[in-house]
C-alpha cells in the first residue's frame, strides 16, 4: 500500500521519479525501490514524504483514506475559495 500511495501521489503531481528524488535530495533508484516495494522509506523519510505531499503518514501507510490539503499561511478568504472549489468539484 505504501509503495502504491507514493507512486500515486507522485504521478498526481505529474512528477517523474527523478524530479521527486531531486526534491527530496535522493537518487531515482531510491524512489524506484520504494515504488516497487523493494524497500520501505525510513521513518524520517516517511515524515518528509508526508510533508512534501501534504498528507499524513497514516495516509501514506494506507491507514487513513482521507487526503488532506494544507491551507496554513493562506488568508481566510483564500481558504473559503478553496473550500468552494472542492465543493464544486465533488458535485460534478
Amino acid at each position: 500500500m505504501l509503495n502504491e500511495n507514493i507512486k500515486a501521489l507522485r504521478q498526481a503531481r505529474n512528477m517523474t521519479q527523478v524530479e521527486l528524488a531531486n526534491r527530496l535530495g535522493l537518487t531515482k533508484q531510491c524512489i524506484s525501490n520504494w515504488e516497487n516495494d523493494n524497500v520501505a522509506p525510513s521513518v524520517e523519510m516517511l515524515v518528509k514524504l508526508a510533508d512534501f505531499f501534504c498528507v499524513s503518514t497514516d495516509y501514506l501507510l494506507g491507514r487513513d483514506k482521507n487526503e488532506t490539503i494544507t491551507v496554513s499561511g493562506l488568508k481566510s478568504q483564500e481558504i473559503i475559495h478553496i473550500q468552494q472549489l472542492i465543493t464544486d468539484l465533488k458535485s460534478r
